[in-house]
């Protein structure tokens, strides 16, 4: 006999002591060193939850309650996809009664007087079968595991691409794989840049400095967010964004102005570090793009095209606390929106072109600071 058997708990429950003292030497022998016996059948639930036997040794007729009333208190105690044997041990032999017993949830059924040979046979095969429940109970509680923290590194995965991927684009390269490249005949890009941010950069501590940086930039991305545009990426101190990507929109232009006002308006409530008021350069342009995912192991969503660079230009070239926009925005606005001619700026690749500054929208705002 394995270890496994020989360390299986049995329960004996049959009223009449000369049965139980019979069973319990008999099961000795065969080397079973763990079981209980109780002539009191009202005993055999109160047993049953104490020592959680992995057999049931039962007898039917007996008094206070018999073999069927024990059943049915066994089968409301053990979970439905569980397996628990009970061999029922019993003088009556009767087909109704041995039917009775098996619907009622016994495993097994033999009849008084017992053959040893028989009852060893069928003890070992149902404590095996008991045994191999188990197994494969604790293999699917293993699995269970494994597909749970399959499931939450999935989550996690599929959150940390939504960190640095759109949703749409999330999705469909989880759908499609290989290559994701769009062309957008339309979409205004935005740049917002700090403004002196070298110099004070130079003097902070590196914690002060990221702690503070983190600050602006997540406000930056709430109102990203909010005015349903998309985070791009930062690059040092400057934020860029996107308005009519991955998704187009027909009022691209109009989305990404309020942001640059919602920016502007931000910044003029926070300080620096160095308790000098905020101030940011914001640049935007509106053309035609191009928009794909680069990398295979670590992604990165990023726009490619002359609109990109120059709504770059417009930062770097504009003022601090000002919106500096070119000329396809001024167009495209100019009738919902205040400007201000800034004049004409060289832009090295371009030349000298027109410049304007946005200043409000439908009367709300203020004017940059000069």
């Amino acid at each position: 006999m394995n270890e496994a058997l020989r360390a299986a708990r049995i329960l004996i429950v049959d009223d009449q002591e000369a049965n139980t003292a019979l069973l319990e030497g008999f099961l000795a022998q065969e080397g079973y060193a763990q079981v209980v016996a109780t002539t009191d059948p009202r005993q055999a639930l109160p047993l049953f939850r104490k020592r959680s036997p992995d057999l049931v040794l039962l007898d039917l007729h007996m008094p206070y309650l018999d073999g069927f009333a024990v059943l049915e208190q066994l089968r409301a105690e053990i979970p439905r996809a569980a397996y628990l044997p009970v061999l029922v041990l019993t003088a009556d032999a009767a087909p109704e009664v041995r039917h009775r017993a098996l619907f009622a949830g016994a495993r097994d059924f033999l009849s008084k007087p017992l053959d040893f040979d028989e009852v060893s046979a069928r003890i070992r095969n149902l404590l095996e079968t008991r045994l191999l429940h188990r197994q494969l109970h604790e293999r699917n509680l293993v699995l269970e595991m494994a597909m749970r923290e399959i499931q939450l590194e999935r989550k996690l995965s599929e959150r940390l691409l939504l960190n640095v991927l759109p949703r749409p684009v999330a999705e469909r390269l989880k759908r499609e794989g290989g290559v994701i490249a769009d062309s957008f005949p339309e979409a205004t890009v935005l740049f917002a840049d700090i403004e002196n941010f070298t110099p004070m950069a130079a003097e902070l501590p590196p914690e002060q400095l990221v702690s503070w940086l983190s600050g602006v930039f997540s406000a930056m991305d709430r109102l990203t967010e909010e005015h349903g545009l998309e985070k791009i990426k930062t690059i040092g101190d400057a934020y860029m964004a996107v308005s009519g990507v991955p998704t187009a929109r027909p009022d691209h232009a109009e989305a990404a102005a309020d942001l640059a006002l919602a920016f502007r308006e931000e910044a003029s409530r926070m300080s620096c570090p160095n308790g000098e008021s905020l101030r940011i350069r914001i640049g935007m342009h509106s053309g035609p793009v191009v928009a794909g995912v680069l990398g295979s192991s670590k992604f990165a969503y990023d726009l490619w095209g002359d609109t990109v660079n120059l709504a770059s230009r417009m930062q770097t070239h504009g003022l601090g606390g000002a919106i500096h926009v070119s000329e396809a925005v001024y167009c495209r606005l100019k009738d919902r929106y205040v400007f201000r001619e800034r004049g004409q700026v060289e832009v090295r690749g371009r030349g000298v072109l027109p410049t304007y500054l946005l200043i409000r929208s439908n009367g709300l705002g203020s004017p940059p600071a000069a």
